[in-house]
């Protein structure tokens, strides 16, 4: 692959990985409204154990609290950004039929972000239940086909 596709995949990537994290945050509100369900505290607590563990101070009481939030926030819109990247130089000017492309993107997402909870122990996915499956699964599939589609349209010649 030459240089500038290189650079038109990775800005392709990112731009599409943002379009996915928006689909990936309006189906998780969605279920948050539907079910009744309240938002997982995991991205913060995984923000405020990073944070503990590079010696970074977050403050005391309701600002480190505050702080942990948007950490983790933040953290999701890195991996989303990330995945979305990575995707773009991997697949490059190669056309990847939207199907594979839309199940790899949410793999990829998936994995970046339940693992990292893994290894923190903040979770361990085998004990969780299919409700739990299906608050993670749903939201990584329209992440990864929204990403997919938008890559495709941002690369299209």
């Amino acid at each position: 692959m030459s240089q500038g596709w290189k650079t038109v995949g990775l800005t392709a990537g990112v731009l599409a990985g943002a379009a996915g994290t928006t689909a990936l945050d309006i189906a998780g509100y969605l279920d948050m409204v539907v079910r009744g369900r309240s938002a997982s505290e995991l991205p913060a607590r995984a923000a405020g154990e990073l944070a503990e563990r590079a010696g970074v101070g977050l403050g005391s009481g309701e600002t480190a609290g505050s702080r942990r939030e948007g950490l983790g926030a933040l953290l999701g819109y890195a991996t989303g950004l990330g995945v979305g990247g990575l995707y773009g130089l991997l697949a490059g000017a190669r056309r990847v039929p939207l199907p594979v492309a839309a199940l790899g993107l949410s793999a990829m997402a998936m994995a970046a972000s339940v693992a990292p909870l893994t290894a923190l122990r903040l979770t361990d996915p085998r004990e969780w239940s299919v409700s739990s499956w299906v608050s993670d699964i749903v939201p990584h599939l329209a992440y990864g086909l929204t990403a997919a589609i938008a890559y495709d349209r941002l690369t299209r010649r």
